[in-house]
């Protein structure tokens, strides 16, 4: 009896003492992943953070060649919004170490007001630093928007293969009013102001607003050419064409004196500005805007929409 309870005692304290070894295990790992999971959160951190300074933020430590990228369609709220586009250009200009500095494009262009910005601002940094050239370089695309903001350079390289042009203004939409009729559906607009429903797409195309319209384009057109004009200069060729709004492709746009040559970011630095170390001055969203924009875009948008979907609103 006294050797049978030493037993159960003996079996009793080898279960406490193996559950409690197990336990310590368990702790231990889950120790361990929550360090890991520590680490790659740190880990992750950093790198948004290296990513968001961008290699503008890095000390060149002698004269180098500035780089701002242009990519994507042109807008206020994009990557390549003139506020984002301005700022790269003016750090790059200002800092005396740069002896060029190479705007590259790849865009199928965007808004005329972000675009003219743009333009604008580069004319005015080469009007105060005139000892420091700024050459456009084109990859695939520069058109429209994009080929707006090229002719202020100083000169534009591209590629055999690039297209570049589109010197012209759309205005696009749909009309529904035949699907409409099909299927019994009344449009009910209500306006006050005789043109409030401009070229609406749900009702018959007003000759008047569609006169108008043309008006528009037109004027927004003259400015593009007059921009490209002055921007070129004598280089341009005279083509009927050449501000039709066809794309060109980029050996064509060299013989029309749409660009001046053949040439990579790595090719102008080296062989143009003579300046072979390139500092990327390109400023990129911070952390918190990636990661909203990635996973957040969606849902703001129907949020937003929920909220002013009854409201009355100036457009």
């Amino acid at each position: 009896m006294a050797e049978q309870e030493k037993n159960w005692e003996r079996e009793t304290l080898e279960k406490l003492s193996f559950a409690a070894l197990k336990e310590r295990k368990t702790a231990r790992r889950w120790g361990i992943f929550f360090k890991l999971l520590t680490f790659a959160y740190v880990t992750f951190l950093l790198f948004m953070l290296f990513q968001w300074r961008g290699d503008g933020d890095v000390i060149s430590g002698g004269q180098h060649t500035a780089l701002v990228q242009l990519d994507g369609v042109i807008d206020a709220k994009g990557e390549a919004s003139a506020e984002k586009i301005n700022g790269a250009l003016q750090s790059a200009f200002k800092d005396k170490n740069t002896l060029g500095v190479i705007l590259r494009i790849n865009s199928p262009g965007g808004s005329p007001v972000q675009s003219g910005i743009i333009h604008d601002e580069v004319r005015r940094l080469r009007s105060i630093h005139p000892n420091t050239p700024l050459y456009v370089v084109v990859e695939d695309v520069c058109a429209s928007g994009g080929y707006f903001v090229a002719a202020s350079a100083d000169k534009i390289y591209v590629n055999k293969a690039s297209l570049v042009g589109s010197i012209g203004v759309l205005m696009d939409g749909f009309g529904f009013t035949g699907g409409m009729d099909k299927l019994g559906v009344e449009r009910r607009l209500l306006t006050a102001g005789e043109n409030k429903g401009f070229m609406d797409p749900f009702s018959p195309v007003d000759p008047k607003q569609k006169e108008y319209a043309l008006g528009m384009l037109n004027d927004i057109h003259q400015q593009f050419i007059a921009v490209v004009k002055q921007g070129r200069g004598k280089r341009l060729k005279d083509n009927p064409e050449l501000f039709s709004g066809l794309v060109w492709t980029g050996q064509r746009s060299v013989e029309l004196g749409l660009a001046d040559g053949f040439g990579s970011v790595e090719s102008v630095a080296r062989d143009v500005i003579k300046a072979e170390q390139i500092v990327d001055y390109t400023e990129k969203s911070n952390p918190v805007e990636r990661i909203a924009k990635r996973f957040g875009a969606a849902a703001a948008k129907s949020l937003v929409e929920y909220t002013l979907r009854d409201n009355l609103r100036l457009r």
